[in-house]
């Protein structure tokens, strides 16, 4: 069997989006990286947050970045745009870009002229009417239904499930685990096998030379353990290994030449042996004495040859002699048989040089073939050696046969024929013969046996290593935890279902309560509850077809001519009860709403955050939310929304314009940090007294020190005592008492906020400790007279 990957579901959790990876060719944007713009002092790369605050001034790309995000609602984004190429990042999935805008799986909303300009096209032009959308009405029995079957679905909140989605939980508990223990099995063999098949040095694949497959990977390890699995297959013996070892060390060897044909004439050296030894000398003549004692006869012979023509007396008794006894001899050592003698010697001479021959015939040597035919070499070798030795003895025991008839000339000797070795030597000559031809042949095979060895060398070591791990019980076991994994995953999946057919229960009875008209008035409410404008009204109108569309009424008919301010109040407040609707409410959408402000006096932007912080932030039915604007005012009142100061839920960024390129950044503290001039003013002051006297970059706070302290204090002072005069009554009022802080406090607003008149003042350093000590009696002053406003104050400058 094939080993599985996982397909585990992952944990559920939040997919925020993290930043515009890039945007290039998208209205003002070119070129823009997140990654080299967004990051904090310590060079840290900057994400969004789940409260993301955006200011910038007009034109310089607010709306370009929510079209990128309604792109991602919608599917699509402008054709007007020439080639826009932009990358969002969203945890735990892949990016979002052009190419996959519906890939994402998230509920998204935005507000932005697009919104406007596709729902409410009355404002673009009156003979047009608004998009419809549904809420839910009022139905006490379906609500009574749905309620019971949302109570048997139950809550899905982290660490608070109920109902169905308990019984999801403890499903998918049992089903990771389950899969986990699979998985780890499964992680464990592939392990092995992965470290079999590709570890270096070690791994099959950095064998090559032995195993043959430089390209070796955990897939091919597979199929080799198929083959050897297979009850076909026999691996090789150690024998075959050490063969298929020494075939690897070779290469292509020159041709072996041929080797003469032996050739021995068993029958011409037998027929003169036989007749050498077998032939009779005629006795006439003969001395009988001789005739009878061979040894006598060669004695006599050879003292005949010492004598003859040298000496008249016998060297042995010292006799003379005789004519007569010399012609005995002479007759009795006739030529027949000196001519029998010489063809004896002869022969044994001959059999001499064959016998010495015969050790060089077939000459085999084994080194100069391939390894491969060592073994039958060494078969032959030995057989040849048996039949060399055996044509040997036959030839020894010939020339004996010879010799013996030599050593007694005149009387003929029985004689044994020589053993014909003709057919054998030359099958051995023959045999080796098709061993070099074979052996030249081989080496055009060379390569393919090599590799034929180098296979089979791996399934060898493929099959040691599948027993050794035990492949097949771990196989086993491995399946019965998968078959146990798909079970509970089956149940889980059940219980998904049961979930899904519930929702859709759910969605079904909703449907019946759907009522157009309850959008229309959740407008209107907005409309009258937070900006008291009753007499604009949105209704919903029934078409003869069944259809509802919205209408602007402005005292009970239908309203044309809507200012800029009406237009954007109605705007929004349809954007604000459409997150009601039947297809938004309860799904926590990522919210993007950009600039809603626009055109609106003080009064209504304030009205604007109220809605926001009451409709949005107070139900908290968002997953994640952005919000820009152009007005400073607006972004006084969005740093109230609550954890707006919690750097770890908020992130502030600034948008700007060079020319025809725009950017993002991070927002600059001055206007993050401070919601008013006055806190600004404030945190100048308090700095100023716990500054460092000798620290050289802290002197420009006791050099703007007097205009600081001046402004703070004609603003403090002026709702403190609004009754009073001039400021030097506000001072006497505030420091009571103490007239040196009063005093000094006077002197420094007229002569450090000022050089006009007092232009020597400027030729003199400033005084630093004069400084400190009057924005201490400032500050003491001010905690002494109401605490609760000076911890307040502290507050908004993040002081503890």
């Amino acid at each position: 069997m094939r080993l599985l990957s996982c397909c585990g579901q992952c944990k559920k959790e939040n997919r925020m989006i993290t930043k515009f990876k890039s945007i290039n060719n998208l209205a003002v944007f070119k070129n823009f990286s997140w990654d080299a713009n967004i990051r904090d002092k310590g060079n840290n790369v900057v994400p969004f947050k789940k409260i993301n605050i955006f200011y910038g001034r007009n034109y310089s790309g607010k709306t370009t970045l929510s079209r990128i995000i309604r792109a991602l609602e919608t599917g699509s984004i402008s054709d007007k745009y020439e080639n826009p190429q932009f990358e969002v990042s969203i945890q735990s999935i892949a990016d979002a870009n052009q190419d996959n805008l519906a890939n994402h799986g998230k509920k998204i909303r935005v507000f932005n002229e697009d919104f406007i300009k596709d729902n409410l096209r009355f404002i673009v032009n009156s003979e047009e009417s608004i998009t419809p959308f549904a809420i839910i009405g009022g139905n006490a029995t379906i609500e009574t239904e749905i309620q019971a079957l949302k109570d048997e679905l139950g809550v899905d909140e982290e660490d608070e499930e109920s109902g169905f989605y308990l019984e999801l939980k403890n499903a998918t508990t049992i089903a990771n685990t389950a899969l986990q223990t699979y998985q780890n099995k499964n992680d464990s063999l592939n392990s092995q096998l992965s470290f079999k098949a590709t570890n270096n040095p070690n791994g099959i694949k950095y064998k090559s030379e032995k195993f043959g497959d430089q390209n070796y990977n955990i897939n091919k390890l597979q199929a080799d353990i198929d083959v050897v699995l297979n009850s076909r297959f026999k691996p090789s013996t150690d024998e075959e290994i050490e063969q298929k070892l020494s075939l690897l060390k070779e290469s292509v060897n020159s041709d072996i030449q041929a080797i003469a044909k032996p050739k021995i004439d068993f029958d011409i050296l037998n027929s003169k042996a036989k007749e050498l030894v077998t032939k009779s000398i005629s006795s006439s003549d003969k001395i009988e004495q001789l005739l009878k004692d061979a040894i006598i006869n060669r004695w006599v012979k050879e003292g005949r040859q010492i004598h003859k023509d040298k000496l008249q007396n016998c060297s042995f008794c010292g006799n003379q002699i005789s004519q007569e006894r010399w012609e005995e001899l002479e007759s009795h050592f006739d030529e027949e048989s000196e001519k029998l003698e010489k063809d004896i010697d002869h022969l044994i001479s001959e059999l001499d040089i064959q016998i010495n021959r015969i050790g060089l015939l077939i000459p085999i040597n084994k080194n100069i073939f391939y390894s491969k035919f060592h073994s039958v070499l060494d078969n032959l070798i030995l057989k040849r050696q048996q039949l060399i030795d055996g044509i040997k003895a036959e030839l020894i025991r010939t020339k004996k046969y010879l010799q013996i008839r030599k050593d007694d000339l005149l009387n003929p000797k029985e004689f044994v024929e020589i053993s014909d070795k003709s057919i054998e030597l030359e099958e051995c000559w023959t045999t080796f013969e098709n061993f070099r031809n074979q052996a030249n042949d081989y080496s055009n095979s060379l390569g393919s046996e090599q590799a034929e060895a180098k296979k089979m060398l791996r399934l060898r070591e493929i099959s040691d290593f599948v027993e050794t791990i035990q492949y097949v019980k771990e196989i086993a076991e491995i399946q019965v935890l998968k078959d146990s994994s798909d079970i509970e995953t089956k149940k889980k999946k059940e219980i998904e279902n049961k979930i899904q057919q519930q929702k859709l229960q759910i969605e079904d009875k909703e449907r019946l309560m759907k009522d157009e008209e309850k959008g229309a008035l959740k407008v209107n409410e907005y409309l009258n509850n937070f900006f008291g404008h009753d007499f604009l009204t949105l209704q919903a109108l029934e078409e003869t077809d069944k259809k509802v569309r919205f209408e602007i009424v402005r005292n009970g008919n239908k309203a044309h001519h809507l200012s800029e301010g009406e237009c954007s109040l109605i705007a929004f407040c349809y954007f604000m009860a459409k997150l009601e609707d039947i297809e938004t409410k309860g799904s926590k959408p990522v919210i993007w709403i950009d600039d809603p402000i626009s055109s609106l006096d003080s009064n209504h932007i304030f009205f604007v955050y109220s809605l926001i912080n009451a409709e949005i932030f107070a139900k908290q039915e968002f997953e994640q939310i952005f919000l820009s604007t152009h007005n400073l005012d607006f972004l006084k009142y969005l740093k109230r929304l609550p954890s707006a100061l919690n750097k770890n839920e908020c992130g502030y960024f600034l948008i700007s314009r060079d020319k025809e390129n725009s950017k993002i950044r991070i927002m600059p503290r001055y206007l993050k940090d401070y919601v008013t001039e006055f806190n600004f003013l404030f945190h100048q002051i308090y700095k100023c007294s716990t500054a460092d006297e000798d620290d050289e970059d802290q002197h420009n706070l006791f050099y703007n020190f007097g205009n600081n302290t001046r402004k703070f204090l004609e603003a403090f002072l002026y709702y403190k005592y609004p009754n009073a005069n001039d400021q030097l009554e506000k001072l006497t009022k505030f420091f009571g008492d103490n007239r040196q802080a009063s005093t000094m406090t006077d002197r420094i607003n007229n002569e450090f906020s000022h050089l006009e008149g007092l232009f020597e003042r400027s030729m003199t350093p400033i005084d630093i400790p004069e400084m400190k000590k009057t924005a201490t009696f400032i500050l003491d002053k001010i905690n002494e007279k109401d605490s609760e406003q000076y911890d307040a104050l502290l507050m908004s400058i993040r002081i503890e």
